[in-house]
C-alpha cells in the first residue's frame, strides 16, 4: 500500500526550462539548441544542482566560450524566467494527496541551494511538503541512489512505501531498483489515469477531493 508520494519538481510540480529565457535571448531556435547542448548544457547544469556555486559555474563557461559570455552570464542574472509557472493539474494533485491527511507528501530533485529561494519566492506550495531533501544541499543528485538513501534514512519512510514521481526515465529506474513504487511523469492527464488505475484517486478527480487508498 501507498503510504507516501514523493515528487520530483522540475518538469513535473514546476515548469522550469532554460528555454524560457533563451528563446528571448538567441534569434533562432538552432543557435539557442546548440547553446544549450555545448555551452550551458545539461550536464553542466546537474553540476550547478549537485552544488557547483553558480559564481565558479559562469566563470568557467565563460572562460572555455567568451564569445558567448554575455549569454551565459544570463543563467544566473535572468534565472527566474527559465520559471513561468507552476505545473498547475500536478499542483492539484499534491494539493490532494496533501488535504487527504493519510499520506506523507515528500520531494526528492536536483535543485541548487541557489536558485531554490527564487522559486520559492514564487511558488509558495513548495514550502508545503512533509519533508524536502535537494542534490545542491547533499552534494549528490538523482539518479545516484545514495540521494534517495537520504531521503529515506532523514524521515524514516520504506522505499516499498513510497510512490516516486519524475520525468526523467533514468530517475525513474533507480528508484524501481531501490523498491519504490514509481512512476515516469509525460504529462499531467497521463499521471491522473495512472493513478486513477491504482485506486490514490477516484475517478471524478478535482482538488480538495478526498478518497482513501486502496487496500
Amino acid at each position: 500500500m501507498v503510504k507516501h508520494i514523493v515528487f520530483d519538481l522540475g518538469g513535473v510540480l514546476v515548469d522550469w526550462n532554460p528555454r524560457h529565457l533563451y528563446r528571448q535571448v538567441f534569434k533562432s531556435a538552432e543557435e539557442m539548441e546548440h547553446f544549450l547542448q555545448y555551452v550551458c548544457s545539461s550536464e553542466w547544469n546537474s553540476r550547478l544542482d549537485a552544488g557547483l556555486p553558480f559564481a565558479e559555474g559562469i566563470a568557467e563557461r565563460c572562460q572555455a566560450f567568451p564569445h558567448y559570455q554575455r549569454e551565459i552570464r544570463l543563467y544566473w542574472e535572468r534565472w527566474p524566467e527559465m520559471i513561468v509557472g507552476a505545473i498547475d493539474p500536478v499542483v492539484e494533485v499534491f494539493q490532494h494527496f496533501r488535504q487527504v491527511g493519510s499520506f506523507g507528501v515528500f520531494a526528492l530533485s536536483n535543485w541548487s541551494t541557489e536558485t531554490f529561494p527564487l522559486a520559492l519566492a514564487r511558488l509558495p506550495f513548495l514550502s508545503q511538503f512533509n519533508g524536502l531533501v535537494l542534490s545542491g544541499q547533499e552534494g549528490v543528485g538523482k539518479p545516484n541512489p545514495r540521494i534517495y538513501s537520504i531521503l529515506l534514512e532523514r524521515y524514516q519512510l520504506k522505499a516499498t512505501d513510497c510512490l516516486f514521481i519524475d520525468d526523467r526515465l533514468e530517475n525513474v529506474k533507480t528508484a524501481l531498483d531501490l523498491g519504490f513504487l514509481a512512476l515516469h511523469f509525460r504529462d499531467p492527464d497521463t499521471l491522473k489515469i495512472q493513478l486513477r488505475q491504482m485506486g490514490l484517486i477516484g475517478t471524478g478527480f478535482q482538488s480538495g477531493e478526498k478518497h482513501e487508498p486502496k487496500k
